[in-house]
């Protein structure tokens, strides 16, 4: 798993790429998040469209992230969720707990005017 942070003005953007996994990846995301909320950023996009597989440990991790920002009154938006995750957030009922776009175009968006995911 390997994560690059990019910037988009004040929203900070994780690109994944790579299996995410409780033993490759998971932890790492977590504790890059949990860094970035204690720096104050507070506007945090994770793009998971480098993502082929993510299991259920993993998907705990994501929701220990967005847990860990509403704590800290920030956001967590994801964008890039292939088919293979999307059903996987739909079986586990998550799919309302996480904003989520189709496009990095229209997250960015998203916390320019505020709005919510579908």
């Amino acid at each position: 798993m390997r994560i690059i942070e990019r910037r988009a003005q004040d929203v900070v953007i994780l690109d994944l790429k790579g299996r995410l996994i409780i033993d490759e990846g998971a932890e790492l995301l977590y504790e890059k998040f949990n860094s970035l909320i204690f720096k104050g950023h507070s506007k945090v996009l994770l793009n998971l469209s480098g993502v082929p597989h993510i299991d259920s440990g993993a998907l705990g991790k994501l929701v220990s992230c967005k847990t860990a920002a509403q704590q800290a009154k920030a956001t967590l938006k994801i964008v890039g969720l292939t088919d293979r995750i999307v059903e996987l957030l739909t079986n586990t009922k998550l799919t309302r707990e996480f904003d989520t776009y189709d496009t990095e175009e229209e997250a960015l968006a998203s916390y320019m005017t505020g709005a919510v995911g579908p």
